[in-house]
């Protein structure tokens, strides 16, 4: 059985947890001071991960860097890799994760998607300005409670000027908390693009054991959103 696990994916290490299958390591970014953090998903300490001589490392391709993946293969470490990029992609990851750790996944049912209420510009990174884009988990995530990503057409994380994202037409901007901290302190600048909401990024990042719950409490937010 899997027993000695780390993670680099904030969303998988509180979905073991929540499986009861809590790491040994983690990422800084996992929120969880109590466990050991090996480095950022981005700069792992591959060295001290190989020395943890882990079961299982867990990473995704978005989140991760092909080569900390291509290192750890390399130091003979088991690991499995996911990729998810839509709300389509996990219930299959989490499946495949499930499986890897001895527990059980019980697949989401989606149901339809909402028609389109509202587009929305979804900052996640300031000076400069960086939009989520295309294809990734947040807008798909936003897409099926009928929230519409002005920038769904593109890069996947384009740098913006807020006086171009001005001309696009959206209806909301949707600031989320992570992975830039957005604030009140920001929302006079962001109003120049249209009518601001906050929102907990974790709820619209983070997928996994977290997604079923985070579709409920998203969908009562944005009741305050205009519609179109």
């Amino acid at each position: 059985m899997v027993v000695r696990i780390v993670s680099l994916v904030p969303s998988v290490t509180e979905t073991l947890s929540r499986w009861d299958r809590t790491p040994i390591a983690c990422t800084r970014f996992c929120e969880r001071p109590d466990l050991e953090h090996v480095g950022g998903t981005k700069d792992p300490d591959i060295a001290r991960i190989v020395e943890l001589r882990p079961d299982l490392v867990v990473v995704d391709a978005e989140e991760n860097r092909r080569e900390d993946y291509d290192a750890l293969l390399s130091s003979d470490v088991e690991v499995v890799a996911l990729h998810v990029r839509s709300l389509a992609d996990v219930n299959p990851s989490m499946a495949e994760l499930a499986q890897r750790v001895d527990a059980r996944w019980a697949p989401i049912e989606f149901g339809d998607a909402r028609t389109v209420r509202a587009r929305a510009f979804i900052p996640i990174w300031r000076r400069p300005y960086i939009a989520l884009g295309a294809p990734t988990y947040g807008t798909s995530f936003l897409a099926h409670l009928g929230v519409a990503n002005v920038f769904a057409v593109g890069d996947t994380y384009p740098e913006v000027e807020l006086e171009d994202v001005a001309t696009m037409g959206a209806d909301v901007v949707l600031a989320p908390s992570e992975p830039y901290p957005f604030s009140k302190r920001q929302l006079r600048e962001l109003e120049t693009v249209a009518p601001t909401v906050f929102i907990d990024g974790k709820e619209l990042f983070w997928w996994g054991a977290r997604t079923r719950e985070a579709l409920r409490r998203v969908e009562s937010a944005l009741a305050v959103l205009p519609t179109r």
